[in-house]
């Protein structure tokens, strides 16, 4: 049982989360898929079958933790929507799609099961957002070497609408079944994909004036052989 807390109120939310989806290769317009596929591809990750694609990794990988362990300095994160399906309704979070980037190399698949997902604890309703969906902002900061620096930043408008995501997934309206939860997709990273200690990100609705901000330190355990 995940415990979310709505942030306007503060109620908390308890949500069993029983399938976690990786929406992959999300982007909104081709021009940004082939974008991201060219990122990846300098790090030796072949390009998709077709866009987008979606993965299913253990429901167990959602963490609310601020310290994440990760095996091997060769991981990262990556900011996304967090959809949350509720007996009530789909909720609206951030998280980071952490991935294992070696591993990445010969299965995208495999790299995204073996990370821990961080995501945030607080949340809003889908519905109260929808309307203005294509107002939200994304950004991400990662702290390198002691220093926390800009690595994404955009607005959603470069990713699928939930509509459009959800009906790609097989669903006919813009709510996820109970138990549900789906990581969106991601902006481009700004200087290359790479390593870092810390992860930050910030989900802004410039229109009610609000955010969802989470954060997490990144231990790295030593590969030993």
């Amino acid at each position: 049982m995940t415990e979310f807390q709505l942030a306007e109120t503060g109620e908390t939310l308890k949500v069993a989360i029983n399938q976690l989806i990786i929406a992959g290769w999300a982007g909104r317009e081709q021009a940004g898929i082939d974008e991201h596929i060219e990122e990846l591809k300098a790090i030796g990750v072949a390009p998709p079958s077709s866009t987008p694609l979606f993965y299913r990794v253990s429901a167990g990988l959602a963490t609310s933790d601020g310290n994440v362990q990760f095996l091997g300095n060769e991981t990262s994160g990556e900011i996304e929507v967090l959809l949350i399906g509720t007996k009530r309704g789909t909720l609206v979070g951030i998280g980071s799609d952490h991935t294992d980037r070696e591993a990445e190399a010969w299965s995208v698949a495999h790299s995204k099961q073996v990370c821990a997902k961080p995501v945030g604890s607080q949340v809003w309703w889908l519905a109260d957002v929808i309307e203005h969906w294509d107002q939200l902002q994304l950004a991400s900061f990662a702290t390198i070497d002691g220093e926390e620096v800009a690595y994404q930043e955009g607005s959603v408008t470069g990713l699928l609408h939930p509509k459009d995501l959800l009906g790609r997934f097989g669903l006919d309206k813009t709510e996820l079944p109970e138990g549900q939860a789906m990581l969106c997709g991601t902006l481009p990273v700004m200087g290359g994909v790479r390593p870092a200690q810390a992860f930050r990100m910030v989900l802004t609705d410039p229109v009610k004036g609000r955010a969802l901000e989470h954060a997490y330190n990144i231990e790295t355990l030593s590969v030993v052989k």
